[in-house]
């Protein structure tokens, strides 16, 4: 059954009167705290009492030339304590991202436990490059506490999205009624929807296996689909595993196709009409 989605109020602080600087986040109904704090921020922000509650944290970093984030998920008895040693000698991440509570706070297996399900739902959308070496087992819970828990994870979810952080949640479907694309040559045919950071691959769709020698804008990317399985060679082409979300329709294209593409023009109705003449007729209606 499809959960039902629900408006929600969010509250966010923002400490240094920046936009971009130390942020504390609140939900309305909801027990937890979320952290907000960009790297050049920490020396600064970690003497304020958050810092010392137990808690679960995500790092976040990208590389200009890179299609994905970077991220490692840790817990934390002391946040403080762990992101000390992350300061020194983890380079890639540009902000950390914490959820703690105002209240009682969480328990040793309350945090290993939701540290376990973010590297788990990670590993299985395979929207970033995780740096965890390793999915952390489950804890042993009660059936209430595991209930509770489950909840809280639920609000987190809700909210990293807001944060700017995908990498937790399925590339989002298509929904009923939304208009479908294709682009197809010899050999290779896929399929594709646009969404709301850019467009999507249906799985099952068939990619080009060659590539041309002047492909630039892409070339990167199937790499790192492939080496991360979801783009999987085949008899008639390499096949995608999974849904797979793009930064722009022309990133999709040139993935598909091996070559350089204006991904606007590529993609197509069932009628022909590219995506480029269905964006215009949006905006002029």
């Amino acid at each position: 059954m499809m959960e039902t989605i629900h408006p929600f109020v969010v509250s966010i602080l923002m400490v240094d009167g920046r936009p971009d600087g130390l942020r504390l986040v609140e939900k309305s109904n909801w027990v937890g705290l979320g952290i907000i704090c960009p790297r050049g921020r920490y020396p600064e922000a970690k003497k304020r009492e958050e810092f010392s509650n137990s808690g679960v944290y995500i790092l976040s970093g990208r590389d200009d030339n890179e299609e994905l984030p970077m991220i490692y998920v840790g817990e934390a008895e002391t946040i403080r304590t762990r992101l000390n040693s992350h300061y020194s000698d983890r380079d890639f991440w540009q902000q950390a991202v914490i959820f703690t509570t105002r209240g009682e706070p969480l328990n040793k297996a309350e945090v290993k436990y939701l540290e376990s399900r973010l590297v788990d739902l990670a590993k299985r959308y395979k929207r970033c490059h995780l740096d965890n070496s390793n999915t952390p087992g489950l804890p042993s819970l009660s059936e209430s506490d595991q209930a509770q828990v489950e909840g809280y994870l639920r609000e987190m979810l809700s909210l990293l999205p807001v944060f700017g952080i995908t990498a937790f949640e399925p590339t989002a479907a298509a929904v009923v009624g939304q208009r479908n694309y294709q682009y197809q040559g010899k050999g290779w045919k896929a399929h594709g929807y646009v969404t709301n950071n850019g467009f999507a691959v249906t799985q099952g769709s068939i990619a080009r296996k060659e590539e041309v020698r002047s492909l630039t804008f892409g070339r990167r990317s199937r790499k790192k689909l492939r080496d991360e399985g979801i783009l999987v060679e085949q008899s008639d082409g390499l096949a995608f595993t999974a849904d797979y979300e793009f930064s722009s329709p022309s990133l999709a294209a040139s993935v598909v196709s091996g070559r350089n593409t204006n991904g606007r023009e590529a993609w197509k109705d069932e009628r022909g009409v590219t995506l480029k003449v269905h964006q215009q007729r949006e905006v002029e209606e």
